[in-house]
Formats: structure tokens, sequence, C-alpha cells
């Protein structure tokens, strides 16, 4: 048996997680990946071919349900009775009308966490309205101060909205859920709205405007690509590298590798001696292969890291020594964050809807007659 201070961080914590696209599914396998056990309830019918390849429903059982049937809904209600937490992603009301909104699931389990996953949260003007991440982070403030300042606004994939404001404050909002609910014995509801979660992780941002240092046009600031030491720079192949030399010594160090007299560029503080600077630099990285800058400035403290493609990220010499990849089959990012202690295996590849239907009820308490008449009823359906 396996001592418990070396278990996974979350290994006995049960969570019910109805199926979905985007942010939950990310908050899921956030919690499965640092060992919660974690039950997915799929639509009943329901296929996907490449499901072993989404690696966000990693770590899953499933148990395949038609909600619109009651027993069904009986069933659903029945495992949230002995989780912990649960995860639903849909609009505003649908878990209400299928009676396990948070009012009926509380009184069933009232130490339970129930966490809800949306755009736009659970209340608002436009909160029953459809939307997706570039919508969420636009109303946040932190589409518009990110681009070119002489060009639209740009986003970062929907890693910012879906996943960092939405599914990573759904899995902090749970952990904290679970907290309170060990501390008083009673859970809560989580109300993950994409929209809030992304302004708050524009808190720093909003401070600095605040304070009156943080310009409203884009590209004009420090951390926006506006100083030429926090950039994106092209290379003489085509490749690009980063520059984040934020700090005066640091700043130091990337211009003594370069062999560049600081003197020789005017005061750094100066914001007129920033397009000449940029100038320099720009012509300077153009001058050699992305290669040739790795070389001569990656370990230092130039902060310097060159843009690696997806493809080729995973044989960088410093995620293959922390095995930031899965070392074995199709390449996907190990769990993160690590723990000096806990156990964090990669979990087992996602299962296809339904694949544990059986298993699940059985866990659950159901007879064997009852499973089959679930089954008959079409209330439950296997992997197909």
């Amino acid at each position: 048996m396996q001592d418990s201070a070396f278990a996974p961080p979350l290994a006995g914590v049960r969570v019910i997680e109805f199926a979905g696209i985007g942010p939950g599914p990310f908050a899921g396998m956030m919690l499965a990946d640092m060992g919660a056990e974690v039950i997915r309830i799929d639509r009943a019918g329901a296929t996907d071919p490449q499901i072993a390849q989404e690696f966000m429903a990693r770590g899953r059982r499933s148990i395949a349900l038609d909600l619109k049937n009651p027993q069904a809904v009986a069933v659903a209600l029945r495992l949230i009775e002995t989780a912990d937490a649960l995860i639903e992603g849909f609009r505003p009301g649908v878990m209400e009308r299928l009676g396990l909104g948070p009012d009926v699931a509380l009184a069933a389990n009232p130490r339970l966490v129930y966490g809800r996953m949306t755009g736009w949260g659970q209340t608002g003007p436009i909160s029953h309205t459809a939307g997706h991440d570039l919508n969420y982070i636009a109303l946040s403030g932190a589409l518009w101060a990110s681009g070119p300042g002489d060009g639209k606004p740009a986003f970062p994939l929907n890693l910012l909205g879906d996943f960092g404001g939405g599914g990573m404050m759904l899995a902090f909002g749970i952990a904290s859920g679970l907290l309170k609910a060990a501390r008083t014995g009673r859970g809560d509801v989580v109300d993950a709205a994409i929209s809030d979660g992304t302004t708050t992780l524009m808190s720093m941002i909003y401070s600095r405007i605040a304070m009156g240092r943080w310009s409203d046009r884009r590209q004009d600031n420090y951390l926006d690509g506006g100083a030429p030491w926090y950039d994106v720079y092209e290379c003489a192949d085509g490749h690009w590298i980063t520059i984040g030399a934020l700090e005066p010594k640091f700043w130091q160090v990337l211009l003594d590798r370069l062999g560049l007299d600081a003197t020789q560029l005017g005061d750094r503080a100066d914001r007129s001696t920033w397009p000449a600077t940029r100038q320099l630099l720009t012509a300077l990285f153009l001058s050699q292969p992305r290669a040739h800058w790795t070389e001569l400035l990656e370990g230092t403290d130039a902060c310097f890291a060159p843009v690696l493609s997806p493809a080729e990220a995973p044989s960088h010499p410093h995620n293959q020594a922390r095995a930031v990849f899965a070392p074995d089959g199709p390449t996907q990012p190990m769990p993160a964050p690590r723990f000096r202690d806990a156990a964090q295996p990669l979990p087992a590849p996602a299962s296809q809807p339904g694949t544990d239907s059986r298993a699940v009820l059985e866990q659950a308490g159901y007879a064997p007659d009852k499973i089959a008449e679930l089954f008959a009823a079409g209330a439950v359906s296997d992997a197909r």
C-alpha cells in the first residue's frame, strides 16, 4: 500500500465531470493529473475515434447517460452523492432544468463543491448568450492590450481565456472549496467565468494603469513589446528569438554578449531612444541564424530563449531534462506543477464514452438486475 505522504496530492478525491469542451475538461485534467478520481458523464451514444489523443480527457473513467431520461438523472444524482466535487460547463440554467442544479445536489451532498464553468458567469445581462474565448478576453481588456501598436489586437490562441482565465481558475476554485469543505463540513458553488478570470489575470496591468504607469496604447509599454529589450526578433534564417532583459543588470549582460556599448545607446529610461535601439537590435539579429544566437545567449542572464514550434519544443534539452513531455506514446505535456514527494504519474489515455458504465454503476452499489434495467431503458449505454 502506498504511503499517503507519497500518494498523488488529490488521491482519495472523487470528481464527477459532465462532459464538455475547452475549459471544463482542462480543469478536470488538472484534478486528474493530481490524482483525483474523475468520473466523466458522457452523452449516451457519443463516440470519438480520436478520444485517446484528447489529452485534456486523460485520467477519467466514463459512464454514458441519456440525461433526458429520468432514470439517468437519478443515476447522476447517486454518483453526485458520493462525490467531493462536480464540474459542469453548460449555459446557466441547464443543470437546473435537468434536475441536477446546485440546490438539488447540495441537498443530497452538503459537502459537495459544485464547480460551474461558463464564459460570462451565472448572472449578468449577457450571461445566457453564446461566446468563445476571443469574446471573453475582449470584455476583460486583455485583448485590447495585446498586439502591435499599429495593427489589430492579437490573441494567444485560446490559452488566455479558456485555459488561464477559465479552466485553471475553476480548478483553483474547486481546490479551495475542497479545503473549505474539509474544514467546515459544507461545500459551496464555484461560479467560474472566463471573463472574470481573465480580468483577474490582468490585475498587474490594471494596477499599473491605476498608478499612471501604463499607456493605453498597444506596444507602448515595458511588457507589451514597446521596449526594445522585451520583444521578439527575427533571425537570418526566418526563425525568431525572444529578448526579455527588463532589469538593467540583465540588459548589461545582453549588451556584453553582443559586444555593444551601453553609453552609445543613450539613457535606457528615455523612451526617445527606444526606436534607434530597436532598429540596431533588429538589424543585428537579422545578421545571423537562430542557432548562432542560441549558442551565444542561451544559458546566460541575458534573458533569452529561442521561439520554438510545438514540433521543436519536446526536443529542447531543457524540456527533455525536466521531462516536460511524456517519454512514450503521443507527445503530450506531463502533469504540472510538480511536487517534491508526491507521485505524479501520467494518467491513462482518455477512454471512449461509456467504456466504464457498468463498472461505475457497480461501484455505486447498483445490483446486476438494476443495471440491466437501466441499459434496457436506454438510460445508460456502453462504449460503441
